[in-house]
């Protein structure tokens, strides 16, 4: 896995369990809080000790500490206080607390949609299954004498944090205050870097591309230009006639999740049992005749950012979502950089619906005459309004909606207003485009890159499975 996890800002968390109340995943990745940085403390299970093979029953009485203790004493009222190992990997501990922190950061992930009371042991399972994955490949990284630094970890987590638009300080209050912690995240992080660097030097070098290889691929490409193809991530949920009703139900379930708000990536990595979980469920870019008929039928018809219903296919159901559409080494207007001016205006709460339309007028009167972006600062001072400014924005990065608004003004215009009248109300006005250069044939080492990465992908999945398969494990 990749560290662009961190630099999207995305906390997505990655197994089956086909009676789960909802189709838990395959194995996705990441997570067991320890120190950030050094060694989780490897702890080795106890070992019963031994008693006489007829040890006769003592009645209560002074123990070696002089405390007046029962040989068999029964715990009153709570005792949750009380931590124990959920599962010990090769001698490292996993406890309830690191499944509680991690579970919030998925919550966290899913936009803070809140998973349904049947479906939560599905999720802690799963949870609990990526930990054991992130320390297996923590232990790995440190066989091979793989060293993650704390300045290192803690770099990343203030990058993390700025994403958020809070201070690492900030963030660490947040994330407490959502029951997970910082240490939960760091830990991660380190996860993500270690196994990072363990792919890059035990798998990259057993990977080779061949220059016909690559050849071929371009070929393929050149030969395809102008097509239309599509970015699209999936959930597949297996199913046999047996079970199909129950899968299909379960299927339901996590669409409603998603509408709710929930990220998909992160219900990918949680819930599909393609091996494709591991990466948020990314399919990549590819064309309709590359999908079953029933997939790509549906992504003909889906707009940018939407989410299917559930897909009867070969062997259970999907739910796709299509993220991006393009052409084949065609240029695409949506990866023109545009320079914006936003204007917003917010409303106190109790503002009355009245005066709240007479400055919504007010807004939509001062941007379509106001001279473009040279006049945005005067219009906003007189307006009370909010001014931000971006040089750098893609057309491809903004919701739909906004993409179709932009593309069709000239420079010095505003879109209609958006947003939630009880909150705060914005316009973007126009005020530079740079259009991306005319498409040329895709180059060599852009196919090479991709072929690589693939593969060391898919070798890296494999090692994993050796080495969970020699790991030993003890749930508790």
């Amino acid at each position: 896995m990749k560290l662009g996890t961190f630099q999207r800002a995305a906390m997505l968390i990655a197994g089956t369990c086909a009676a789960a109340a909802v189709a838990a995943p395959q194995a996705a990745k990441r997570i067991a809080p320890a120190p950030a940085g050094r060694s989780a403390a490897r702890t080795t299970a106890p070992q019963p000790a031994a008693t006489p093979a007829a040890a006769a029953p003592t009645a209560p009485g002074p123990s070696a500490t002089n405390l007046n203790l029962p040989t068999d004493p029964q715990f009153l009222g709570d005792t949750s206080s009380v931590r124990k190992a959920t599962a010990i990997v090769n001698g490292t501990v996993i406890t309830g607390t690191d499944v509680d922190q991690r579970l919030a950061l998925f919550i966290l992930a899913s936009g803070g949609a809140q998973i349904p009371p049947d479906q939560m042991q599905a999720v802690r399972e799963q949870v609990l299954r990526d930990l054991v994955d992130e320390t297996i490949e923590i232990q790995a990284a440190e066989q091979e004498k793989i060293k993650v630094t704390d300045p290192e970890i803690n770099q990343y987590y203030a990058r993390y944090a700025q994403n958020f638009k809070q201070t690492p300080q900030q963030f660490t209050a947040f994330l407490r205050a959502n029951g997970s912690s910082a240490l939960s995240v760091k830990r991660r992080i380190w996860g993500e870097i270690a196994w990072s660097r363990l792919q890059r030097n035990r798998i990259e070098p057993q990977v080779n591309v061949s220059d016909e290889e690559v050849k071929q691929v371009m070929n393929r490409l050149n030969a395809a230009k102008g097509t239309h193809e599509y970015r699209v991530a999936e959930i597949f949920l297996s199913a046999t006639p047996e079970t199909a009703a129950t899968v299909r139900a379960n299927a339901e379930r996590i669409l409603q999740q998603l509408k709710q708000g929930g990220a998909f990536g992160a219900y990918a990595r949680q819930f599909s049992e393609a091996s494709t979980a591991a990466t948020n469920g990314e399919l990549g870019w590819v064309r309709p005749e590359q999908l079953p008929d029933a997939l790509a039928t549906a992504i003909r018809t889906m707009p940018v950012g939407g989410v299917s219903e559930p897909i009867a296919v070969p062997g259970g159901y999907s739910i796709l979502a299509l993220e991006d559409t393009r052409q084949v080494l065609t240029a695409d207007p949506r990866d023109a950089v545009l320079s914006l001016k936003q204007l917003s205006i917010g409303f106190a709460a109790g503002t009355p619906r009245d005066a709240i339309e007479a400055k919504l007028q007010e807004l939509i009167r001062t941007s379509q005459s106001m001279g473009g972006c040279g006049g945005a600062e005067a219009a906003a001072q007189r307006l009370g309004a909010e001014v931000i400014t971006n040089d750098q924005v893609k057309v491809r990065d903004l919701p739909p909606q906004i993409q179709n608004s932009l593309l069709g003004l000239q420079v010095g215009q505003a879109t209609a207003p958006f947003g939630a009248i009880n909150e705060k109300v914005s316009v973007l006005v126009l005020c530079g485009r740079d259009d991306p250069p005319a498409a040329g044939d895709v180059s060599f080492e852009q196919v090479y890159n991709q072929l690589t990465e693939a593969r060391v992908n898919m070798r890296a999945r494999r090692y994993l499975r050796d080495l969970r398969r020699d790991a030993v494990i003890d749930y508790r």
